[in-house]
């Protein structure tokens, strides 16, 4: 079983361009409402102390193990919680990208990183198949509550794979999806659970070398790039 797991790594890796332009969206839509986002509100939504990201940010911060001269993306930025908290953390010589598929997001994020002064942050403006970055260029991919947002869940990650260098991390945080406990909202929004996100995630390329039990509502797991 772990070599036809590894296999299929391999082959999903090497798949050709063409492959992944033939992906079928598995929730169209869903990120509609950040076409045209209203930035307040949305600051008012995602860093808010009833939200347990915002909540536990330093402690997810601190379980991320980020170290100076790093290369970070913050892929699903939003308003920048974890761009603007991780920017010192990676100084000197190092580099947050704050991608997102939302122009107005990566503007806001920008113009608040300057008024903090965080020189080590740059916008990605994405697609909902690509993050946008070059190849072999990040040590880090960070998604928090984003991955459930992917349309495009196999061309996304084989572009995030691309991205990472040799041994680089992938960090999913994502809501915990559980019938009978979860709430309907949670239910009808989240696409899939932890185990299925688990299983696309290791397909992709990845092995697990983490699953921290850090949070209530959302789970933490921690991956590493399987080189091609």
């Amino acid at each position: 079983m772990r070599l036809t797991g590894y296999l299929l790594c391999v082959v999903l890796v090497c798949l050709p361009a063409w492959f992944y332009a033939q992906e079928q969206s598995v929730n169209p839509g869903i990120n509609r409402r950040y076409e045209a986002p209203v930035w307040q509100h949305w600051v008012n939504a995602f860093e808010n102390p009833g939200r347990e990201l915002y909540a536990q940010r330093q402690a997810i911060v601190g379980a991320v193990g980020l170290r100076p001269g790093m290369v970070v993306a913050d892929i699903g930025a939003g308003t920048g919680l974890f761009t603007r908290l991780f920017a010192p953390r990676v100084a000197p010589g190092g580099k947050v990208y704050a991608v997102d598929i939302s122009e107005s997001f990566v503007e806001n994020i920008l113009r608040t990183c300057r008024e903090q002064g965080l020189a080590n942050v740059a916008g990605i403006v994405n697609t909902p198949r690509e993050a946008g970055l070059p190849a072999d260029s990040i040590d880090l991919a960070f998604l928090a509550d984003t991955y459930h947002h992917f349309e495009y869940p196999v061309s996304m990650l084989a572009s995030i794979h691309r991205a990472l260098r040799n041994d680089g991390r992938l960090i999913i945080i994502d809501f915990r999806r559980q019938p009978g406990r979860s709430s309907p909202w949670i239910m009808q929004h989240v696409r899939a659970g932890r185990d299925s996100v688990l299983r696309e995630i290791e397909a992709a390329g990845f092995q697990l070398v983490a699953d921290q039990p850090l949070l209530a509502s959302n789970y933490f797991l921690a991956f590493r790039k399987v080189a091609e």
